[in-house]
């Protein structure tokens, strides 16, 4: 019998680690969290969940490649109730693909905007969190406008989505493991 054929070891419904591949590093010294991988998930938001060597501030440099075939032209990070981002002069948020950022007011949801990431490329963004817990969790969505869209409806859809944020959809959860250094 081949390892394929024991009942219950075929995963390939449930796992999507083929697709989804993230990892972590974290330097204490330097409260940095750094985070890359891989994202083809087009109808789920990404959820996910690090495991921190302790709460506190962090600033999370992600970067992440677009493998799917449509173009986000906004993506939204949404924290959970532990987790809260930093801005103003305390904290920096930023992406190279998208030049505007909109936060709200109770600091859980950043939506990046007014910018792109087309197939195959990768996005990097920068954000401070301020974790209360070690084990924070937060989801990504992302807005790809419909090839029938015209200029004006996409833009008229973003700036409804920043306001409003992107409805949620299905969630593929995820838990990123993280490497400790410093």
């Amino acid at each position: 019998m081949s390892e394929l054929d024991i009942p219950g070891l075929d995963v390939s419904s449930r796992v999507r680690a083929r697709d989804i591949q993230m990892a972590a590093v974290a330097d204490v010294r330097r409260r940095v969290l750094m985070i890359s991988g891989a994202v083809d998930a087009l109808d789920h938001d990404v959820a996910m969940s690090l495991y921190l060597p302790e709460p506190g501030r962090w600033q999370v440099i992600k970067s992440e490649t677009n493998l799917t075939d449509q173009t986000w032209v906004a993506m939204q990070v949404t924290t959970d109730d532990d987790t809260h981002f930093i801005d103003g002069d305390d904290g920096m948020i930023m992406s190279r693909q998208f030049a505007r950022t909109f936060l709200t007011p109770d600091q859980r949801r950043l939506t990046f905007h007014d910018g792109e990431v087309r197939p195959g490329e990768s996005m990097l963004k920068v954000f401070d969190l301020e974790c209360t817990t070690r084990r924070p969790t937060y989801a990504h969505a992302r807005y790809s406008a419909s090839p029938t869209d015209s200029p004006e409806q996409t833009a008229e859809a973003v700036r409804k989505l920043v306001a409003d944020g992107i409805p949620q959809r299905p969630v593929i959860e995820m838990i990123v493991p993280v490497t400790v250094i410093g």
